[in-house]
Formats: C-alpha cells, structure tokens, sequence
C-alpha cells in the first residue's frame, strides 16, 4: 500500500477473502474510531473538564484519572460493534463480556501516561487483539493469560501534536497519521524499522538508588560516554508516557527501561504485560527491534493475571541484547567486581 492510504483501505486490501483477518480489520476500526474520539477529548484538554481530576487508584502511584475512565468508556461503546467476546481494560478489576460466541479478545490500556494530563504531554492508548479460546471460560479474565507472541494485532494511539496510530498484524509495523480535517488515519510510514544501534536511552534516574545492579551499569556506562567502556556519549530522555517513548524509539531508534526495583511494588515491575508490555513488545519486534525483562523475551511470558506487571526494557536491538548481557553477568571488567559494588561488602 502506498502513502497516503487510509487505514480503512489497507485493511481491506489486507484482510481481503479471509474471514479471521476480516474481523481483526473491523475491530481494528473500531479502536481506530475510539481513538478519534478520544484524541478530540485530549485536544480540547480543559475546555472538556476537569479531565486530571482523580478518580481513584489501581496502588501507589498509580492514579486513575477523569479522563481514563472517559477512554475506557469510549473503547468499550466502540468495540460493542466488532466481534469481540470480552475486553480487559486496566480500569477493570476482571474481564468485560461483550458478546458471546464471538472471535476476539482485546485487552487494552485506555489511557497511557495520565499523569501528564494536565502538563499537556503526549499521551496515548495500547491495545492489543487476541484469538477467543472456543468454549469453556471464553468471557472470562482466564481467557486473556495467553502469551504475546499469540497476538493477532497490536497497537497504540498517541495524542501529541499529531495523533498518529502505530500498527501490527504480524506483516511489519505501519504508522498512520490523522487528517485532522476529515477524521481519516492515512499511512504515513510503512513497514517502519528501529535501528539496530543508538546512542539514546529513557529511565526514570531518580530510582537509580533503587535499581539492581544489571540496570544501574549499564546506566553508569552509558553516563560516562567517551571516558567509559563505551567509548561514546549518550543522551538521557524520560517522558513518563510509554507510548510516547514508544513512539520515538519507533521514529529514530533508542532504547527505554522500565526495570524492577527494590521499592515495595516495584520488585516485579509496573508496567502492565497483557495490555501494555505485549503489544508493545510486538509493534518494536515487527520493526526489527527486540523487548526483554532482561531475563527473556517478553512475547515468551505466559499470563498468571490479567493485571500482572513486568519489567520492560525494548528499543534498538543491539542495545537490549547489551542489557541482557549485563543481567546474565553483571561484572565483566575487573572494576565491577562485586566485592566494591552498590551492594557490595564494602557497601553499606
């Protein structure tokens, strides 16, 4: 397909005679509306409300704001017209029946970085479609706890300057951009690729004192630039919206970790796998990139909840491997031995 193509048009010519991918593209439509909806929400920011406003929570530091439960709202009304039989949201304790009998699953986080709400930061939200289990608990949450790597399609929505939708269906990565005149999201890159290498990487620094000893190296490495063993210098960003980091490792390549850490309810991570780490995962796969716990690969993880949280490192796949390769040995030069590390014996 060629630029320009509206999305509507691609998944036609994609799901062209096959009835399952048929109904993957309506359901994708149906997400892509939603997120119309919501972007015009987002743009008239507080003009529509007090759209900050808390409204609950899902634990510490993590706030669940007006305008999460106004795009779980919208995502739900929208997927009541595709063939989905249950949607999990991160603003639902369980699993949504919409429909029984039907194909689909999707799982989704309506609103992803709503602690920049109010600051005006981009902001998005990620899906991801599943094939429903024939029979049996086919509405239930234990129909979600499939690994990422069964995903049909997957996604994210981003409202910044532009509203962009990043997709996958298993055929490359694809962004299409909204003509804010007429509503359409037409494809703007295809087949989009993370560069293998980078000299860019996005953590929250404030937890380094927090952070095991994989993750605080490798960061330290990349601090010391040319003086360091990497011999080069790095940029630091963090934007505290992974949809926005997502979005720019997916541009021009990078790398973003979101570790586990020491603080209480943060040894297994935050970020969410079934809604937000897969899909995620699968999109920077698909563009030639890679997304690892540090331990193994993401899309490998079998579900034991549907809200159970992750560590998540992804972007340029030279620089995940790297990360990898410190969490298998964290001490490969000499100055590194653990006798004089953070936590060494000479540490207190």
């Amino acid at each position: 397909m060629s630029e320009g193509t509206t999305l509507e048009n691609h998944l036609a010519a994609w799901a062209s005679r096959d009835l399952r991918r048929s109904q993957v593209a309506v359901t994708l439509i149906a997400v892509a509306d939603a997120c119309r909806k919501i972007s015009e929400l987002v743009g008239a920011g507080p003009l529509a409300g007090s759209l900050g406003a808390i409204r609950g929570s899902h634990g510490v530091g993590d706030d669940q704001k007006e305008l999460d439960l106004l795009a779980n709202h919208i995502l739900l009304q929208a997927l009541r017209k595709a063939p989905v039989a249950a949607v999990a949201s991160e603003e639902l304790d369980e699993a949504v029946p919409l429909e029984p009998g039907a194909p689909l699953l999707v799982a989704i986080d309506p609103l992803d970085g709503s602690s920049n709400i109010d600051a005006n930061v981009s902001i998005g939200t990620i899906f991801s479609i599943l094939p429903a289990p024939d029979g049996g608990d086919a509405l239930g949450s234990r129909a979600f706890l499939q690994p990422g790597d069964r995903q049909l399609a997957a996604g994210y929505a981003i409202y910044g300057p532009q509203t962009a939708l990043a997709l996958t269906a298993g055929h490359g990565t694809h962004i299409f951009t909204m003509d804010r005149l007429t509503g359409d999201f037409r494809l703007t890159a295809a087949r989009v690729r993370v560069p293998r290498k980078t000299r860019e990487f996005a953590i929250n620094a404030s937890n380094r004192r927090h952070w095991d000893d994989p993750i605080r190296i490798y960061v330290d490495d990349c601090l010391k630039g040319t003086d360091g063993p990497r011999g080069e210098d790095f940029n630091m960003r963090w934007i505290a919206s992974m949809v926005a980091e997502a979005h720019r490792v997916i541009s021009r390549g990078g790398i973003y970790l979101y570790p586990g850490d020491l603080r209480d309810g943060y040894t297994q991570g935050r970020l969410r796998l079934v809604y937000e780490a897969n899909p995620v995962a699968w999109l920077i796969e698909q563009a030639e990139g890679a997304a690892s716990t540090g331990l193994m690969r993401i899309l490998d993880i079998t579900p034991e909840s549907i809200h159970q949280r992750v560590p998540l490192i992804f972007g340029s796949r030279d620089e995940v491997d790297r990360v990898c390769r410190y969490h298998r040995d964290p001490y490969p030069l000499g100055e590194r031995s653990p006798l004089f590390g953070h936590r060494g014996l000479f540490r207190s």
